[in-house]
C-alpha cells in the first residue's frame, strides 16, 4: 500500500493521491504515512487538525498563513463539496516566489495537497455545504496571523468566479503585497 506524491511547480507543493485497494466492499486507501511523508521531505509532524465547513457555493476563505516560528505546514484535503484550493509561495528565496497553483480538492477525486511552510493558503468553495479537513504541523497563534488579498494584482490568481462571492471583511481587505 503506497501513497503517490506529485510535486508541484513550487518547490516542495505535493499533490497527493491515496492508492487505492479495492474490494467488494469498497477500497482502503492510505492517505498519511510518517515514513513516505519524510522520504519526500515534507514535515510529517501534524499538532492540529482542523475542519472548515461552508453553506454556500463561491464562499471564499483566504489567502492565509501563520509567520516566522509560528510557520506551519497543511495537508489539505475536501471531504464533502468541492473546492478550487490555491498556494501562493511567499519565500522570499524561492526561484518560485509569488507564484501559485490552484487545484480542484473534491471528495469525490479524494486528493490531498501538501502546503509547505512559508506559503499562503486560501480556497473558493464549488458547491453549497462544502467541508475541507485539514492537518496543521503548528498550533495557531493570533498574533502570528497573516494573509495577502484574495485578488491582489501581484499574483494574478485566476479563480474560477470571482462574482457573488461570499467573503470577510478581513480576507477582503488586506493591503496590497509589498514583498
Amino acid at each position: 500500500m503506497g501513497i503517490i506524491f506529485r510535486e508541484t511547480k513550487l518547490k516542495g507543493a505535493f499533490v497527493i493521491e491515496p492508492e487505492k485497494f479495492p474490494d467488494d466492499r469498497g477500497f482502503l486507501a492510505r492517505s498519511f504515512s510518517l515514513t513516505e511523508f519524510e522520504e519526500h521531505g515534507l514535515d510529517p509532524h501534524m499538532a492540529e487538525c482542523n475542519i472548515s465547513f461552508s453553506k454556500k457555493q463561491y464562499t471564499l476563505r483566504g489567502m492565509h498563513f501563520q509567520k516566522d516560528e509560528h510557520a506551519q505546514a497543511k495537508l489539505v484535503r475536501c471531504t464533502k463539496g468541492s473546492v478550487f484550493d490555491v498556494i501562493i509561495d511567499l519565500r522570499p528565496d524561492s526561484p518560485t516566489f509569488k507564484q501559485w497553483i490552484g487545484i480542484k480538492l473534491t471528495e469525490e477525486n479524494r486528493l490531498l495537497l501538501y502546503v509547505p511552510k512559508g506559503f499562503a493558503h486560501g480556497f473558493l468553495t464549488l458547491d453549497d455545504d462544502t467541508e475541507v479537513f485539514y492537518q496543521i504541523s503548528n498550533v495557531y497563534k493570533r498574533e502570528s496571523e497573516g494573509g495577502v488579498r484574495w485578488n491582489d494584482p501581484c499574483f494574478g490568481i485566476d479563480w474560477p468566479a470571482t462574482d457573488g462571492l461570499t467573503i470577510n471583511s478581513r480576507d477582503q481587505n488586506y493591503e496590497d503585497f509589498k514583498g
